[in-house]
């Protein structure tokens, strides 16, 4: 090899990684591809979810592409990919010129795959923006994070690109307001002293202010949390309601001495998933509940001045007996919930004693003391 030449390593792009957004930002520039398949494998669609995985087929050819990289850009590609559990095999690629040894990034164990074709246009459709704006983040902690470190959370990183990206597409009536938006602030400067489960964000900013003053630049800190749905389960039948009960770190860091606190069934909205699908999905987890009509109460932010999540509340209709009460929860997320079937004057009572500390508790309460005699009527009673 001649001196100052630089060794490029061919891989194989079988998967995500062709779509050229993707490829270029995890990259940090445009490469070019040239076509490529993989002889004696297919790519099928996950067993468990919407990716790509490689599976031994005697007569497939799996599709592709073939990236000759360079180190910097190779050492990037194995960092993203390690997140997810992924690194480079042998492999012989073929194409148009003949067999090429190449690499392949995939799980160091086997997949069977769902024996559906995966789609790379159905992908890029449904999941290529939520990947783009998670990849960003996953690019920047990368910086400073080993890639098993931001596995481990990479579903929540998505969860939370996924509702940034919700809120972008939201608009606040604004019916009543000044109508300045997002364009009215600069943002100077954003740091990340902590990355974890949750992470925390710096912002220097300057902004529009109503008195029309010079902009002057002003340091917030912001703890960024995926958002959340919560459900309140109602029996207009029996006319009672389902509170979960289970111990709250925030409390006991603020030195509450009764840490455990009665809330509806709540939890984060993962990547992909709807707030409803998500609050029935909880209900199940938390409270061993089928969840009826779902009813809307409110979309909100639970503390805007310094909680970057958006929480979705509802009151869901569901058959509550007394056995409904007892033990639950999500056993890999160590979560211990005990369930509490409560009669709705009693529950009112339990709001005004000042029993009920959560905002989702009183809010979705309040919106069942309005509408429950609608509830009720619709369950054919007066």
């Amino acid at each position: 090899m001649a001196i100052g030449q630089v060794t490029e390593t061919k891989v194989f792009l079988f998967g995500t990684l062709r779509y050229d957004p993707l490829l270029r930002l995890v990259a940090g520039r445009s490469l070019s591809c040239v076509s490529a398949s993989l002889p004696g494998a297919r790519c099928d669609r996950a067993a468990f979810g919407d990716w790509p995985v490689l599976v031994g087929h005697a007569q497939g050819q799996a599709e592709g592409l073939l990236l000759a990289c360079d180190p910097e850009t190779l050492a990037r590609l194995d960092a993203y990919e390690a997140v997810f559990g992924y690194h480079r095999h042998d492999v012989a690629a073929v194409t148009e010129n003949g067999t090429v040894a190449a690499q392949v990034w995939r799980p160091d164990h086997d997949d069977p795959g769902s024996g559906v074709p995966w789609s790379l246009a159905h992908w890029v459709e449904t999941w290529g923006p939520v990947t783009l704006q998670a990849a960003g983040d996953i690019l920047r902690q990368l910086a400073h994070r080993t890639p098993s470190d931001i596995g481990r959370v990479v579903h929540v990183i998505r969860s939370r690109a996924d509702a940034e990206l919700r809120s972008r597409a939201w608009r606040r009536p604004g019916l009543v307001g000044r109508g300045f938006a997002a364009d009215d602030v600069e943002i100077v400067e954003r740091r990340h002293p902590y990355d974890g489960f949750f992470s925390v964000e710096e912002v220097t900013a300057r902004f529009r202010r109503f008195d029309g003053a010079d902009r002057s630049e002003v340091l917030r800190a912001v703890f960024r949390v995926t958002d959340a749905a919560t459900v309140l389960p109602y029996d207009p039948v029996r006319d009672r309601i389902l509170l979960v009960e289970q111990v709250r770190f925030g409390p006991l860091a603020q030195g509450d001495p009764s840490p455990w606190l009665l809330e509806p069934v709540a939890g984060f909205i993962d990547a992909g998933e709807s707030p409803e699908t998500s609050a029935r999905r909880e209900a199940a987890e938390e409270a061993g509940l089928a969840i009826g009509e779902l009813h809307f109460v409110s979309r909100y932010y639970p503390s805007p001045g310094g909680v970057s999540q958006v929480l979705f509340s509802y009151v869901g209709i569901a058959d509550l007996p007394d056995e409904a009460a007892g033990l639950g929860g999500h056993a890999e997320e160590h979560e211990d919930i005990l369930g509490h079937v409560i009669g709705f004057d009693r529950a009112m009572e339990l709001m005004e004693a000042g029993d009920l500390v959560n905002a989702p508790a009183i809010i979705s309460l309040q919106w069942l003391a309005m509408h429950r005699h609608r509830l009720r009527a619709a369950a054919g009673l007066s």
